[in-house]
């Protein structure tokens, strides 16, 4: 979770709190809730036995769905915003060739390296 909420963090992006709890029971998940200012709990799983690139990418997406929930109603709701496509889309979390990427989702083009916002 580290790289994103560094994305987060660099972005100004919006910043949860992050309850490390084992909602789902599960010893090939690690699972953790994520929490805004209301309160309100998202859930995020991973699967421990995936590869880190593909974790890393797993978790950017569920916590990119949390933030843009976060932000909606009072700001852009495009988090990261999708540099050739600013006000269309946000950024997808992808693997490519091994390393978890923000990339458009339309063009496929692959930014940065997600942590590295």
């Amino acid at each position: 979770m580290a790289p994103v909420m560094a994305d987060l963090r660099a972005t100004g992006g919006p910043l949860p709190m992050v309850d490390d709890e084992d909602w789902v029971d599960d010893p090939e998940y690690a699972s953790a809730m994520l929490r805004g200012p209301d309160g309100g709990g998202f859930g995020i799983t991973v699967r421990l036995a995936a590869a880190e690139c593909d974790r890393i990418a797993s978790v950017a997406d569920k916590v990119q769905e949390w933030a843009i929930e976060e932000l909606w109603s009072r700001s852009a709701t495009n988090w990261p915003p999708c540099p050739h496509h600013p006000d269309a889309h946000p950024l997808g979390a992808v693997n490519r060739n091994g390393v978890a990427r923000w990339a458009c989702p339309s063009d496929s083009t692959a930014f940065a390296p997600i942590g590295s916002l």
